[in-house]
């Protein structure tokens, strides 16, 4: 049996908001939510300082789910240190957003950490950039990493939900 965590990007969030607001949608927000309370769905600190700054549902959903949300590692740092190295253009400085490379380091330092159960645990990333030839977006880097990134609608279909 395999057991798949989700770490989820801002843009999966906002898409979700966007496409399934939670008035119209509210069995996709009660799936998530449990995914939170299941501890499969995660997301760094600064996917939250992100969509906190937004003036919506979402904004107000992410506050109501704090344990989701992982504050930094010095690991987690060595790692955004080595993909801004590699890939810098992956944050522009003219944006304000700076979530990409915590998304693909938080991943990547819970696929490198030792497990103790006996359930195999699977990492994917879930964002609703695409991988477009060898533009530097988070496909572009978790395919380097060797890290799964998907949508949020296939994450949907991982999961079996239905609406």
């Amino acid at each position: 049996m395999i057991r798949i965590i989700y770490i989820i990007d801002t843009s999966s969030l906002i898409a979700l908001n966007r496409h399934n607001p939670r008035d119209v949608y509210p069995g996709v927000w009660q799936e998530m939510g449990t995914l939170i309370d299941s501890k499969r769905l995660f997301a760094p600190r600064e996917v939250f300082e992100e969509s906190s700054r937004l003036d919506d549902s979402l904004a107000e959903w992410t506050k109501t789910q704090m344990k989701m949300f992982i504050e930094p590692t010095l690991k987690q740092i060595e790692i955004v240190k080595e993909i801004l190295r590699k890939y810098p253009s992956i944050i522009k400085l003219d944006k304000r957003y700076a979530a990409d490379p915590w998304v693909i380091a938080l991943a990547i330092e819970m696929i490198k950490s030792p497990q103790k159960a006996l359930v195999e645990v699977k990492r994917i990333v879930v964002t609703e950039e695409k991988l477009r030839g060898e533009r530097i977006r988070i496909p572009f880097i978790c395919q380097e990493y060797m890290v799964d990134a998907i949508d949020i609608i296939e994450m949907f279909r991982m999961e079996g939900w239905k609406f």
